[in-house]
Formats: structure tokens, sequence, C-alpha cells
């Protein structure tokens, strides 16, 4: 059995997974995971603003999805939350999503850089070409810090996330990751670690072990999530990833109910 809960997963819903909540839960229980959490791509407030996120009328359909796995699945600790993408000025529209249902508890995460560049976007590489690497770096630091700073999640998603098609500074990031580590300890928010970088061309867990090292030092709580956008993804390389923390120092990870925590050891 594993301590540890997995806490990042989609459905059909943000148009780019596979397999309902009941066939990950049923997943989960097959690889040995006591707890899960659903955290699919939260609507934005505008449905045409791209293309791989529920809509605005589906959000009540997705509760109903994740509440189904829950009755199906008694012996499996289920949480309701959503992965909700920071962007300076949509705050006001994040406090509404958190007031619609009682979700235990919300990922904030940045996947964008500008208002049309999301930098994860496989069908947006070539923007990398025109960039400078540490500005693109520099830019999605600076909104992931305003994000912890926000308070308006439980945790922060896949920290180092522009290093998923190995675009890597050759400057020094240590007083970026710092000050963002620094707002998330403030605030008592957490950060994932997030196996599906070793799914991608990175090859390597988010965020990197200098980050979660540093993340350590500043006793900043983490979290676990596979991201997984099919079953089979639910709790892989959880191993590699629970490792990782205990050779950074780690022994416990928090967990969430009605987006209030409690620490359990691993």
């Amino acid at each position: 059995m594993l301590s540890v809960a997995d806490y990042h997963m989609h459905t059909p819903l943000c148009q780019h997974a596979v397999g309902e909540p009941v066939d990950y839960a049923a997943h989960a229980l097959a690889v040995g995971l006591q707890e899960i959490g659903f955290s699919d791509h939260s609507p934005m407030l505008r449905d045409d603003f791209d293309n791989w996120r529920m809509r605005n009328d589906q959000l009540d359909q997705y509760v109903e999805k994740v509440r189904k796995a829950q009755k199906d699945f008694p012996n499996l600790r289920i949480k309701l939350a959503l992965e909700v993408d920071y962007l300076p000025g949509h705050e006001g529209w994040i406090r509404d999503l958190a007031a619609r249902h009682p979700w235990d508890y919300f990922i904030g995460s940045v996947h964008y850089v500008s208002e049309s560049w999301d930098v994860d976007n496989p069908a947006k590489l070539s923007e990398w070409k025109k960039r400078d690497t540490f500005e693109v770096w520099s830019v999605y630091f600076e909104r992931l810090t305003m994000a912890a700073e926000s308070g308006l999640f439980e945790i922060i998603g896949h920290a180092d996330l522009p290093k998923k098609f190995c675009f890597v500074p050759k400057e020094d990031c240590t007083k970026l990751f710092a000050r963002f580590l620094d707002a998330a300890r403030k605030t008592e928010t957490a950060i994932e670690l997030n196996t599906a970088g070793l799914r991608k061309e990175c090859k390597e867990i988010y965020p990197s072990p200098a980050i979660l090292r540093m993340a350590r030092e500043k006793n900043v709580a983490i979290t676990f999530g596979s991201d997984a956008h099919a079953p089979g993804e639910v709790g892989l390389d959880f191993s590699d990833a629970l490792q990782l923390a205990r050779e950074v120092g780690y022994s416990s990870c928090c967990k969430f109910t009605q987006r209030k925590r409690e620490f359990m050891n691993f």
C-alpha cells in the first residue's frame, strides 16, 4: 500500500485525456493507493480561451463524475479538486470557481507566460526558438511566485514546467526559485512532485532535485501527483518520486480535505 496520495489526475472533459474517473479509481486501488484526487483543468472566463480544458457548462458534470467514483469506490478516499491556471488579473475568476463547489484543494498552475503562449504546448514549440530562454523562465517564475503569494491555492503544480522540452537557461536561476519558494512557505502553499516529467522530453520529475532540495531547506510542504491523463498513469513512477523526496530530506507530505491540510508520514 502507498501512504501518499495521487492528487493530480484528469478526465476526458479536458479534451486530451481518456478514461472516466471510475477507471482511474479502479487503477488506483490496483496499484495500492489509498487516496487520490481529481484535479482536471478548470474552465476559464472564456470558453474559447484554449482547447485543453472543460467548458463552464461542464463543471457540474465534472463534479458528478467524481461523485460517482466516490460512491462506486467507498474503500478509496477520493478528493474533489481542480487544476486552475493562474494568470495575473484572473484572481476574481478563481475565487468565483472556489465558491461553486465544496472543493478539497486547488492546484495552481502556470502554463501561460503571455495571454497566447502556453509554454508546454507542443503545437507552439516554435515559440521557444523566438525567445530568450532565461527571459521565459523569469516571466514564468514571476507568475508562479504571484500564484503562491495569492493564497488561492493549496498546491502549486509542476513548478519547473518550462523544462518540458529541454529548454533550460544557462544562467543561474537560484534567485527565481528562492523567491517563489519563499512565497510558498509564507502562504503555506505546498508544491507537488509531479512524475509526468519523466514521461516528457526532459525525463525528470517536476521540480528538479535542486529546486526540491531548496524547498526542503525552506520548509515548503509537498504533495505527489502523476498528472495522469489515462487510468494506467495513476501512481506511475511514485517509487521514484518517494525516493527523491527522501533523498532531499522529506519524510512527510500533506493531504487535503475541504481545503484544510494535514501531514502524513511516508
